[in-house]
């Protein structure tokens, strides 16, 4: 019998790449797999494809709309899940995005920086109760091996000075990091575990549509790098594999890579930079974060 069958799992970033294809490889092992993409159509088809991509005792298949950089539908989407579904026992923070010009949300934050670190950071304080109701728990975010070129200016986190698309992408996985790091020293004692992982060099769309001269320069990232470049199933298998293995239950607060934990950039690791990054995330989302209660969301 599978670990996680009948567990619920929510992906985010789940209608293309490493999110479809975890959603697929999650479905298998017997979990009610929810998808979150921005667009309904788009969700519509790819719960289609994992349905008809997984066996007749595979979990249950639903969606759920919401575009991550707007945080009025980052909360909507949170109220929608626990109104559908009341319980999680997997919450996996994937979406993830590169933007070719500086531009800011609605909110005026950054937008890679809102899409990539605020958006799992809201929703998975929204729904911090409900997988602590339902622990054991996992929260699993998905950053980069670029967090290691990566440094956070808390001088210029809006990026005002010398914006750059892959230096903010940089940056918001590093964020990543820091977040899964606190989340788990946060999370001590409750039954989440929150652990973070590089899917490796993944062939996606991500990092398209960046100007033509940043779209060759991808493409020939992806060519010299050919020998160690993944399909979107690989990428995903250490995604799948934290989600569902019980090899890894209790363990938090690590850094995986090829379903091994590896050590990340030393300025990941950095707590102090970490509890800052949590106080001024809470002020961007208008939030205030309690150990073991859901956050104050009012705003």
């Amino acid at each position: 019998m599978n670990e996680i069958a009948g567990s619920v799992c929510l992906i985010t970033g789940a209608t293309s790449g490493i999110g479809l294809a975890a959603a697929r490889q999650i479905a298998r092992h017997g979990a009610t797999v929810v998808l979150a993409g921005r667009d309904a159509a788009k969700c519509t088809a790819a719960a289609a494809s994992v349905r008809a991509a997984s066996p007749i005792d595979a979990g249950a298949v639903g969606w759920l709309a919401a575009d991550l950089a707007v945080q009025d539908e980052v909360r909507a989407l949170a109220h929608e899940f626990r109104e559908r579904y009341g319980r999680l026992d997997i919450l996996v923070n994937n979406a993830g995005t590169i933007v070719a010009k500086r531009t800011l949300t609605p909110e005026g934050v950054e937008w890679t920086l809102a899409v990539n670190h605020l958006a799992p950071f809201l929703l998975t304080n929204l729904l911090l109760d409900l997988l602590i109701a339902s622990a054991p728990a996992r929260v699993i975010t998905v950053t980069s091996v670029a967090h290691e070129r990566a440094q956070l200016d808390f001088g210029d986190l809006p990026m005002e000075r010398g914006y750059l698309p892959f230096r903010a992408y940089a940056r918001s996985k590093l964020a990543n990091l820091l977040f899964s790091y606190e989340l788990a020293r946060r999370l001590d004692g409750t039954g989440v575990t929150a652990n973070a992982v590089n899917p490796g060099l993944v062939r996606t769309d991500l990092g398209r549509g960046n100007g033509l001269v940043r779209d060759v320069a991808w493409r020939l990232i992806h060519l010299r790098h050919r020998s160690v470049s993944l399909t979107a199933d690989q990428g995903a298998d250490t995604v799948s594999f934290l989600a569902s293995s019980p090899s890894v239950e209790g363990l938090t607060g690590k850094y995986f890579f090829e379903r091994r934990p590896v050590d990340s950039s030393p300025g990941s690791r950095d707590v102090a930079a970490a509890a800052r990054l949590w106080s001024l995330s809470e002020q961007w989302c208008g939030v205030t974060t309690t150990q073991g209660l859901r956050p104050d969301a009012s705003r």
